[in-house]
């Protein structure tokens, strides 16, 4: 059924019109402008609205109109990324290598380390 705008129109009001009958048509009719003027008052509010924070926004722009919301992206300090990308300089290299030297702790050689004594083998209940 392809009827266009009207079309449908006239439907519906047939439609309502056998459904509620013609005592009740114009209460349902003024509800429905009520609701249509309430819509059109409060889609014309919210555009002025819009408007204003839009104008308000060029105003207080100045040089720069293009206002930056979020920080620039930067890789967390210590990264893998950071490294990377900004490698420090190679005095700092060389300090941190030192300190690394100087601070190292021992490790067991793998000789000291006792081998676990295995678990004593038991037969599954049968």
């Amino acid at each position: 059924m392809n009827f266009g705008f009207s079309g449908e129109m006239v439907f519906l009001f047939f439609l309502a019109l056998i459904l509620f009958g013609p005592k009740k048509m114009p209460e349902i009719g003024r509800q429905v402008a009520r609701f249509l003027n309430e819509f059109r008052r409060a889609s014309n509010e919210f555009r002025s609205q819009i408007e204003s924070e839009i104008n308000s926004l060029d105003v207080t722009g100045g040089t720069n109109p293009r206002q930056q919301i979020l920080p620039p992206l930067q890789a967390p300090l210590g990264s893998l990324a950071n490294r990377i990308f900004n490698p420090p300089p190679p005095e700092r290299l060389a300090a941190a290598e030192h300190a690394a030297e100087t601070t190292a702790v021992a490790v067991p050689s793998v000789e000291a380390i006792p081998e676990p004594t295995p678990a004593p083998k038991v037969a599954p209940d049968a």
